[in-house]
């Protein structure tokens, strides 16, 4: 898809342009002509390799039809279903119900469910969210999703060290001085965060609306929404992603427990509005007679379940 091209391009742009900036500040031309060069060495390697690195980092596992038979089917399902090849499977080990996709490509994609999704989910609304997951294979969404996540966390380590530099008086000769140093530390992985948001924000809605063309069931999906968001906001927490917050926009739904910023900063859209998108399409199909869900319902529905807590987004999701 041209447009997914061509953001991945601007996102590789932008975020190397941060990344030469913070260098610049540092040592001056050298520290440009370093960071340029160390950002050509990430972009080549977050292309080819970051969807394996973005699994290792989150302790992910492959598993195939023997280690985790039902997952395995319902992959193949509903990649069959969606016209894609079938991705490979992953497995990470956190109690908070939660996804990604990851992959340069539909020919070398992956799958990742964590254990708390297919405990605490129903079949029907596990189906959704690996339709949505899908989506987003689908869409060639996932290689602009997995680079920022590689590159944004690049920029964060690299404001890290200037910060933990400064503690011990280093930097102290940085171009600009001690407070263009702090500044960079403090605003590139700002500046990164926002170039990261400004991709993932309206794909979600998309991804939403063809997982449940996929699943054939969009209020599985928004069902499935709503519990993974309220065990969220409950305090199940995903210690690999708060250690990598860079990565949260891979996610379904944003697993960061975190606040303190306004909601236009959100790595996601409402949860809120995406349901409220997902019922409104149920109620398109229901008038038009569309059917075909993937996993059949095996009890009249009782409705949604409700949002847990505060019905207004917080700042991390």
């Amino acid at each position: 898809m041209p447009s997914n091209f061509l953001k991945t391009g601007v996102l590789l742009l932008t975020l190397t342009g941060i990344f030469m900036g913070m260098g610049a500040v540092v040592g001056g031309q050298t520290g440009l002509l370093v960071a340029f060069v160390a950002a050509l060495g990430v972009n080549l390697f977050t292309f080819w390799k970051s969807d394996k690195l973005v699994l290792r980092m989150h302790g992910a596992q492959e598993v195939d039809s023997a280690a985790a038979p039902e997952l395995h089917q319902m992959v193949h399902g509903l990649a069959q279903r969606a016209g894609l090849p079938m991705p490979r499977v992953y497995l990470m080990n956190s109690a908070q119900p939660n996804a990604f996709a990851t992959g340069r490509n539909p020919a070398n994609s992956a799958v990742c469910a964590s254990t708390g999704l297919l405990d605490m989910l129903s079949p029907r609304e596990v189906a959704g969210v690996l339709a949505h997951e899908l989506a987003h294979i689908k869409n060639r969404d996932t290689l602009t999703m997995t680079i920022a996540a590689s590159i944004g966390g690049a920029i964060s380590m690299f404001a890290n060290m200037l910060q933990f530099g400064m503690l011990f008086g280093g930097n102290r000769n940085a171009r600009g001085g001690m407070v263009a140093t702090l500044l960079t530390a403090l605003v590139a992985p700002f500046a990164a965060m926002l170039v990261q948001m400004a991709i993932s924000r309206s794909r979600e809605y998309q991804a939403d609306r063809i997982g449940a063309e996929i699943s054939g069931d969009p209020l599985a999906l928004a069902s499935a929404l709503v519990n993974i968001q309220n065990a969220v906001r409950g305090g199940i927490s995903s210690p690999t992603a708060e250690s990598i917050p860079a990565s949260a926009h891979m996610f379904i739904i944003n697993p960061l427990t975190g606040r303190g910023v306004d909601s236009l900063f959100s790595t996601h859209p409402s949860t809120e509005n995406r349901v409220a998108e997902l019922e409104k399409l149920a109620q398109e199909w229901e008038q038009s007679g569309r059917g075909g869900s993937f996993l059949p319902r095996t009890a009249p529905s009782r409705g949604l379940p409700p949002f847990a807590g505060s019905s207004k987004s917080g700042p991390w999701g």
